[in-house]
């Protein structure tokens, strides 16, 4: 590694485990930034290693970048997070996070009525079909197809 202390997009994507094109688009949608050298390439603070880190960490649990990105832009001039930030904005999810909780828990324990088709309206699926509301739709997975009923609650 160099003793330069901006890194090369090399160097961040070895330290992070994201991938160089994952960083190129992590910066194309404002999730980080980097400055380019006379060359053009880019160089970014260490400071981004823990951004990245961040970044992350709230996939995992579930977060869109779109909400990552709105969870950063509240940091005083979009600095790296810190414990107590982190805190925050994990507190902020977390009915977001027990939300899905419960669909994944509502999905689990009543999987074994569903066949796993996409739901081509069969008219007992409690999942995702009930009282066969996709049938309105026309024929073929509908659901599978993005399609969904303008009764749909879920």
């Amino acid at each position: 590694m160099s003793t330069d202390p901006l890194l090369t997009i090399g160097e961040v994507a070895e330290r992070s485990g994201v991938a160089s094109s994952g960083l190129r688009y992590y910066e194309s949608v404002g999730l980080i930034a980097s400055t380019r050298t006379t060359g053009n390439q880019r160089r970014y603070a260490r400071s981004t290693l823990r951004r990245v880190a961040f970044i992350r960490t709230a996939s995992r649990v579930g977060l869109t970048l779109d909400e990552i990105r709105d969870a950063l832009a509240t940091l005083p001039e979009e600095r790296t997070p810190t414990k107590k930030d982190w805190s925050r904005l994990s507190r902020a999810w977390r009915p977001r996070l027990d939300a899905q909780i419960a669909e994944l828990e509502r999905l689990r324990d009543t999987l074994d009525e569903c066949i796993g088709c996409g739901c081509l309206s069969l008219n007992r699926c409690k999942l995702s079909n009930p009282g066969d509301r996709a049938a309105k739709l026309g024929p073929g997975p509908r659901f599978l197809e993005g399609d969904r009923p303008a009764d749909a609650t879920d």
